[in-house]
């Protein structure tokens, strides 16, 4: 994981993954308020970051780009060697209301030099998008800009407004077409005629599917569309949420076969709170079609140890519900009961980060699901699932000290659905790395999140009004994730890196 806390926890802004030919991850962020440079990081498992050289700072005064910078994506260059970085800049003059799109080329993603070709930089202009003229809200959206090659042409997507429609839905993904070495904006790719912004737009093409991601500000999360030709007629499945709550800005990037999605995470759903970067999800698809997320493929490269469920501590009650009852059915299969109220069954985890999978059966209309954090009292994280109506939800809720009148914390942090099957079994994944959590549902991932309210205690099975086994389980122990916040020079850091990673 990645968090650029300097002064503030949340100077993370919008991110960008390239990954070189020898395999390393290079992180392109925003920093937060300022806007006054984009940071670099670079990883070997996109798990562990270290920064290195600035990428770019604002220009000097009188420059198109002389008070913020805003998100980039970068690529391989379209003519000649080396890179080509896309990003958003603001000028003083302006006061913020207009909003440009310039270039910038390396020859090695360190050192970049700005070099606005191709008619650039360019802005929001009729008769297709919001100009200053027609500026309901004083301000034009024109940014985001993200490179696209679709038979041998350069597009950019674009977080655009139409020049139409009702000012709070006029958010739409606009497009620009490279022609005789100027880029010519088109119609918007889509528009869906709901949102104030669509951000971060990115397109990959899957299985001869081209599929739109777009970070939505009302309910701070990640959408999707698809269409079978990338110029084509948009459409959304009747659930097209792609990532739960508070994952926000989200790229994707090909490692070798894997699509890989990178974002960062609002803590509490604020966007003036703590922001980290998250391991990324794999893309997949299921058999209509819809975008799926998997755990990432560099998990099990982690594993120390594995403990099969013979070898853990046997669950403990820890409520005294005289209703419940706990069996061990044999030495890979536990049956917990509880016929009235709840109870919370839990047993010492083996470390502080892990990897814990296995089958979850209920029995019954009742309620189950898991516990990470436990203490004695039963405060902890709640992993609901409801087995019936599909949906899973994690939060906080256990002792609140600090209030007596309300003593007690009920937070929903994140809820997603998930496909119900008959026989109200599923396999289950909970990755706990540092203040990560992620849960898979028969391999595909439903909940992903940081939190930081619980950090210390057991893990288990809540059950209530219900019969709940967990069968062939096991815990796989992982170390703790690394943290850096460049105290080292930043152009030998990356020299190092390079010499310690294989390639």
């Amino acid at each position: 994981m990645y968090s650029g806390s300097g002064f503030s926890n949340w100077e993370i802004g919008d991110v960008d993954v390239f990954i070189d030919e020898y395999g390393v991850h290079h992180l392109f962020h925003l920093i937060i308020p300022n806007h006054d440079y984009i940071a670099h990081a670079i990883s070997k498992d996109g798990l562990s970051w270290k920064r290195v050289k600035n990428a770019l700072w604002v220009g000097d005064p009188g420059e198109w780009d002389d008070d913020m910078l805003w998100t980039m994506h970068v690529s391989k260059n379209s003519e000649g060697e080396g890179y080509e970085m896309y990003y958003t800049g603001l000028k003083r003059q302006d006061k913020g209301i207009i909003q440009k799109i310039g270039r910038a080329v390396s020859l090695d993603l360190v050192h970049w030099e700005k070099e606005n070709q191709y008619g650039l930089p360019f802005e929001s202009e009729a008769p297709y998008y919001e100009s200053y003229e027609n500026n309901p809200r004083e301000w034009l959206s024109f940014r985001d800009p993200f490179k696209y090659q679709f038979e041998g042409d350069d597009y950019l997507l674009i977080c655009a407004r139409s020049a139409v429609g009702p000012t709070y839905r006029r958010g739409c993904i606009g497009v620009a077409k490279r022609k005789n070495d100027t880029y010519v904006l088109q119609k918007p790719l889509h528009m869906p005629y709901v949102y104030d912004d669509v951000e971060c737009p990115c397109v990959i093409e899957i299985n001869g599917m081209h599929y739109l991601l777009g970070s939505i500000r009302e309910d701070i999360k990640v959408r999707y569309w698809f269409a079978p030709d990338f110029m084509g007629e948009y459409h959304a499945f009747h659930n097209n949420v792609l990532m739960p709550q508070g994952n926000y800005a989200a790229r994707i990037v090909k490692e070798g076969d894997y699509y890989l999605v990178y974002n960062f995470y609002f803590i509490g759903g604020n966007v003036n709170t703590h922001r980290v970067i998250p391991p990324p999800k794999q893309l997949d698809v299921d058999k209509n079609g819809r975008l799926l997320l998997k755990s990432y493929h560099h998990w099990n490269t982690l594993y120390r140890r594995t403990i099969l469920q013979k070898h853990l501590p046997l669950p403990v009650p820890i409520l005294c519900n005289p209703s419940a009852s706990f069996t061990l059915e044999n030495e890979s299969r536990w049956v917990f009961g509880c016929r009235s109220g709840y109870e919370v069954f839990c047993f010492d985890k083996p470390s502080s980060d892990f990897v814990w999978e296995g089958t979850l059966a209920v029995e019954g209309m009742g309620k189950t699901g898991f516990v990470i954090e436990c203490d004695e009292e039963g405060t902890a994280y709640y992993i609901s699932l409801d087995f019936v109506n599909g949906f899973v939800q994690f939060r906080a809720w256990g002792f609140n000290e600090k209030d007596v009148k309300n003593n007690f914390v009920f937070e929903n942090i994140q809820t997603n659905l998930f496909e119900i099957v008959e026989n109200k079994e599923v396999y289950f994944k909970i990755i706990r790395y540092g203040n990560y959590y992620e849960l898979s549902i028969n391999d595909f991932v439903k909940l992903t999140l940081l939190d930081f309210k619980y950090s210390d205690g057991k893990i288990g099975v809540y059950v209530c009004s219900a019969v709940v086994s967990v069968t062939d389980s096991k815990i796989h122990v992982i170390p703790e994730p690394e943290n850096e916040y460049a105290t080292s020079d930043p152009n030998k850091s990356f020299d190092e890196y390079l010499k310690k990673t294989p390639m």
